[in-house]
Formats: C-alpha cells, structure tokens, sequence
C-alpha cells in the first residue's frame, strides 16, 4: 500500500461526469483529498487558463495530482487509486471479472459520454449552427443507442448481482451513475432501462455516491 506524503488533489468541475467518476472512486476508497474547482464555463473556460493546461495539455478535467504526479483521464485515476491503495478494490480479483468491469467501464466513458461531452456540445451550437432542438436530438440519438446497448448487455449477463458486477461496486458502477445523471440532465427517459436504474438505486443507498453527487460539490450551481 503506498503511503503517499502529500494530500491528493482533484482538479476537477462538479458537474463533469469523468470528475464524478473519480469523486466516487475516492470516496469507495475511503481516501482524503482536496477538492480544486476548474469551472469549465466561468471566465471563457477555466480549462484553457496556463494555470491549468500546463498541468493538462488536453484542457480537461479531472486531473489528479500526488505530489509531483499528475494524472487525467479519469479511469487511468481510478486504476492508480486501486494499484496504490489496493484496499476496496475497484476492480476484482480473477481476469475474467476484471476484464467485465473494464469493458463496461470504457463503453461509458469512450462510446457513450464523448458524444455528450460539453466542448462537443459547443461545437453543434457554436461552429455547427445547431439549434437547441437539433443538440437535444443528438444528445437523445447517441445516448439511447449506449444505454440501450448497455441494458442488453447488463440483463444477459450472469456476473451482474447487486451492481454492475456482483455484489460489490466497482469501476463500472463509478461511470454508471454519472452517465445516468447526465442523461436525466438532458430529460431523457430512463424507463426503457430497469436494469441500469435497478442498479443506479443500489448505488445510491451508499455514502460514497451520495457524497459525490454534483449538487454536493462547492462549486456547484
């Protein structure tokens, strides 16, 4: 178990979905940390600021920082977390689960959540010309086809218990419930998907999700 001689700091925006990831994956853990607010709208975008895209040349968030190392991408986080403080593991023991839990991991964070991603959204609405009603058809298009695809997956499978992956939540339960919250955000309707709210709903019964929730965070709106 490392013992790190520095508090970790999150770099990170309370609504973002990646950082939400990352803030339930510390909780999880059990692990302290200081929270750093990177407002992604405030000022023309806290993100493209030195201050910040010298720590992360990609101007997103989160970014996590032990001592002199920083580390983005949110599930590149989680697994340092769980390499360096191995206690409550985020991902199981044999490979075939491990390989499970990544699977579903990466289909949130790199088929789904890209397509919905706030510089992406900009971009249909600003260089695009998308009005509100085509971004929202988008967002509806791209998001159903993930969930839909997630449920099917999810419902099939034999290694799914409580939550994503048995009975204990892992990395993929850490980007279910902000993939969740972001598609109540745009008003999507999730009743097509019972499985992925059956265990959104187990998720929410602990502290650690209750904790990271966006409404939660300082710098929320």
């Amino acid at each position: 178990m490392q013992e790190s001689a520095t508090q970790l700091v999150l770099h990170n925006y309370f609504r973002s979905s990646s950082a939400y990831r990352v803030r339930i994956a510390l909780g999880l853990k059990g692990l302290p940390y200081e929270y750093l607010s990177v407002h992604l709208n405030r000022n023309g975008g806290e993100q493209f600021q030195h201050v910040f895209s010298a720590r992360n040349p990609q101007q997103l968030v989160p970014v996590l920082s032990d001592g002199v190392l920083d580390i983005g991408q949110s599930l590149a986080i989680i697994e340092y977390l769980d390499e360096a403080w191995p206690a409550t593991p985020l991902l199981p023991a044999t490979p075939g689960e491990r390989a499970r839990v990544r699977q579903l991991a990466l289909s949130m964070a790199c088929d789904i959540h890209p397509l919905n991603n706030l510089r992406v959204l900009k971009y249909l609405t600003g260089a695009m010309g998308l009005d509100e009603t085509a971004k929202n058809a988008w967002i509806s298009h791209w998001h159903g086809i993930g969930l839909a695809a997630l449920e099917a997956d999810l419902v099939r499978d034999e290694q799914r218990g409580r939550y994503c992956v048995g009975d204990t939540p892992t990395m993929a339960d850490c980007c279910l419930v902000p993939q969740l919250f972001a598609a109540r955000r745009f008003g999507m309707d999730l009743t097509p998907f019972p499985t992925l709210l059956a265990i959104d709903a187990a998720c929410q019964e602990l502290p650690a999700f209750q904790l990271a929730q966006p409404a939660r965070q300082p710098d929320s709106e």
